[in-house]
């Protein structure tokens, strides 16, 4: 697998090259300003990058502007965000792309290193990996009349796991219930949600990023 790095303190940024080297991954480039990202994910292509938010010249929003313009050159590029805070905006401005894995941590969650991994390879194999507390504070907003106000307070629970990147036999095993009880609450929330049928994987990240969207667009920060 063949990662790019993108951040800015040099202690991190040469302890995540180590970290994933070690669990086999190739680290291709690490970079620690937005334009030298851009250069190192349109010419490299990775498979997956680890990107922080927040990078030189202006330490706002670098990391992700060029993460957004490289998903538009390199179609489905998939791209897993790290930041200290919760960034509501740039976790819809990411979203807003359906195609190709996204993921959205918080710094202080990769010091679990099984978790981090795990996030990575997610990505990279094109699927979701949300913090819990990213997903929490996505959610807090308004129900409008819209395809998630008909489900069930369940199936929104069942939404939510799904988001963290949790398969159903890890749902299951939460709610302690059966597996083919978790498979009819997500058959339900694709048809609820309007998910034409295919491959399972595929409507699992359609249902999540349509979950992850509905949240209102918070203003933009100033820069």
């Amino acid at each position: 697998m063949r990662v790019v790095i993108a951040e800015d303190l040099a202690l991190l940024r040469d302890g995540l090259v180590r970290l994933l080297t070690a669990h086999g991954c190739t680290v291709v480039e690490a970079v620690d300003n937005g334009p030298m990202l851009l250069n190192a994910l349109v010419r490299h292509r990775p498979d997956v990058s680890v990107i922080d938010v927040r990078l030189p010249p202006g330490f706002t929003d670098e990391g992700l502007r060029a993460a957004l313009e490289a998903r538009r050159r390199v179609p489905g590029l998939p791209v897993l965000i790290l930041s200290q805070y919760v960034e509501q905006l740039y976790a819809r401005e990411l979203l807003s792309d359906r195609s190709g894995g996204v993921g959205y941590l918080l710094k202080d969650r990769i010091g679990d290193v099984g978790r981090f991994v795990d996030a990575v390879r997610q990505v990279a194999a094109g699927g979701t990996a949300m913090d819990p507390e990213v997903v929490s504070q996505l959610l807090t907003r308004h129900v409008r009349d819209e395809p998630l106000a008909a489900l069930t307070v369940r199936e929104r629970e069942v939404l939510t796991l799904m988001a963290e990147g949790m398969s159903n036999l890890a749902i299951a095993a939460r709610f302690q219930v059966t597996d083919k009880a978790i498979g009819k609450h997500t058959n339900n929330i694709f048809a609820k949600l309007g998910l034409p049928p295919s491959d399972d994987h595929n409507r699992r990240v359609m249902a999540v990023l349509a979950y992850l969207q509905a949240a209102p667009a918070p203003p933009r920060p100033p820069k």
